[in-house]
């Protein structure tokens, strides 16, 4: 897991006649799958590096800024779920990737399943961490509750890295945004997606769903789904708890057993639920 001294460079490429900004690491296993991070709602990929910079052993790692948010150029309109998983499946293409694993945090757990629903031949796996959209985020006004106390939990060395992008994203665009994040259906996504994938929940979480109904749809969940929680984690995960999550992401990507890090903030736990 070791990446935390790996090189980063920057660059930008063009998609759709737009300049799209991302984040690369240099170095790594050379035999590692690549990893690309997908931030969240009205938010840049900023705050997803100290998870990425940690997985930088694995290989390379890239974490884009989507069309719109961060450095990136916004587009004419605020780009859908699918619009956004095909800018995605451009960026692998773009960068030369065969197959990726892709690590999403809130919106980009839905993004993720987009992905890999469209083309699963381009994902060797995929990581949801903290997943947002679907049922537990309805009706609208309930999900901007949720964000509103989401908001009081988080870390406050989160507000500088989040402010400013969210300011820039604007809140006509959020609310835009977030209304078909609620509607996305990612539970039937999740049952249907034949990816690898590692579901991270917060305990902390108010976006998340209660943990009866997480044993609910981890019963429906096909064998390749495994569920882990992290205590003490609100949403961003990525962030609050990058040492703990990396490590839970790197156990699982090398085939290992998933336990805690006694020597990082929060407390792992494997969901364990019977298959239906």
């Amino acid at each position: 897991m070791d990446g935390a001294r790996t090189a980063w460079l920057q660059g930008r490429m063009t998609i759709g006649g737009r300049s799209l900004f991302y984040r690369r690491s240099v170095g790594g296993d050379p035999a590692g799958v690549p990893i690309l991070h997908v931030h969240g709602f009205a938010i840049s990929g900023s705050y997803l590096m100290p998870t990425a910079r940690l997985l930088a052993g694995h290989g390379t790692n890239v974490v884009p800024d989507l069309p719109g948010y961060g450095r990136s150029a916004r587009p004419a309109r605020t780009m859908s779920i699918p619009d956004l998983a095909g800018v995605v499946l451009e960026i692998v293409d773009r960068l030369g990737f065969e197959r990726v694993v892709l690590v999403g945090n809130s919106m980009g757990c839905p993004i993720g399943l987009e992905v890999a629903y469209e083309a699963p031949e381009r994902v060797q796996g995929l990581v949801l961490v903290s997943p947002a959209g679907g049922y537990q985020n309805r009706p609208l006004r309930r999900a901007l509750g949720q964000l509103a106390v989401d908001g009081v939990r988080e870390t406050p060395r989160m507000m500088p890295v989040a402010v400013p992008d969210y300011v820039r994203f604007g809140p006509l665009n959020a609310l835009r945004l977030f209304g078909e994040l609620t509607l996305y259906p990612s539970q039937e996504r999740l049952l249907a997606v034949s990816v690898p994938t590692l579901a991270v929940l917060g305990d902390r979480d108010p976006l998340m769903p209660s943990p009866t109904r997480v044993r609910e749809v981890g019963r429906l969940a096909p064998d390749h789904v495994t569920i882990v929680r992290i205590e003490g984690a609100a949403h961003a995960i990525n962030f609050s708890h990058a040492g703990e999550l990396a490590g839970v992401i790197s156990a699982w990507l090398d085939g290992r057993e998933i336990v805690d890090d006694p020597d990082q903030p929060g407390h792992t736990r494997v969901i364990q639920v019977p298959r239906a």
